[in-house]
């Protein structure tokens, strides 16, 4: 794992999406086409919306979600509600490459198994993304996988259902995905995250981001967040 300390949450953010362009148009190169998968939270938006800015290879690129709240279309609780604004609005991103997780079916572990032959469909069987963005909680978690939950154990599955955190239920990417992904991109800002980045860094299970592969990541993060950790 590398870790790169930028001043601020708009360094990061801007440098992510820098990061990302690059990315995608190696795998347009290489493989035709590039499959991201986005988390949420402020500084992502940022990223987004910085990203759409950048010289990047739309025609080819796919973006799927890497974890959802149950909540209904439009929600302010919606990760798709903020990726719309920040990218979607601003990208030539066409409409169908854009793949948001099914989370308003009544089925929903019919619709976790759909999200992922989705994901096999558009990046081989098995699913292999090339680039996921993830976040860290100050509690350790990562994606919709937070300490506690059963999801953690599951390995049979792509995609799986949460119980509730933070008042709703949610839909993730699990581990098996997550660690076959080509590239890893943590955004880590605030210094509420500061001691969590320390375990990140050690690779330490006790926490749900811990058990995310390191040999393909990069980690983002600004100087508050970092202040307890060396750069690699």
């Amino acid at each position: 794992m590398k870790i790169q300390v930028l001043a601020d949450a708009d360094a990061v953010a801007e440098n992510a999406a820098k990061f990302i362009a690059l990315e995608a148009s190696a795998s347009v190169s290489e493989r035709g086409r590039f499959v991201m998968a986005i988390s949420g939270g402020h500084t992502p938006w940022q990223m987004l919306r910085a990203l759409a800015g950048e010289r990047v290879p739309w025609q080819n690129v796919h973006v799927v979600q890497v974890d959802e709240r149950i909540a209904p279309d439009g929600d302010a609780d919606r990760n798709l509600t903020h990726l719309k604004e920040s990218l979607i609005e601003h990208a030539p991103l066409p409409p169908e490459q854009i793949h948001a997780v099914p989370v308003e079916q009544d089925d929903l572990e019919g619709a976790a198994a759909s999200y992922a032959r989705l994901l096999q469909k558009i990046a081989g069987s098995p699913a292999v993304l090339d680039l996921v963005h993830l976040g860290l909680g100050p509690d350790g978690h990562t994606a919709s996988l937070v300490p506690g939950d059963p999801v953690l154990g599951v390995t049979d599955r792509d995609v799986a259902l949460t119980g509730i955190y933070q008042g709703r239920r949610r839909m993730t990417l699990t581990y098996p995905i997550l660690n076959r992904s080509r590239r890893i991109l943590w955004l880590v800002t605030g210094s509420d995250k500061s001691k969590m980045l320390v375990h990140l860094r050690n690779h330490d299970g006790s926490i749900p981001a811990g058990r995310v592969s390191q040999e393909q990541a990069l980690v983002l993060a600004d100087h508050s967040s970092a202040e307890n950790t060396n750069p690699t």
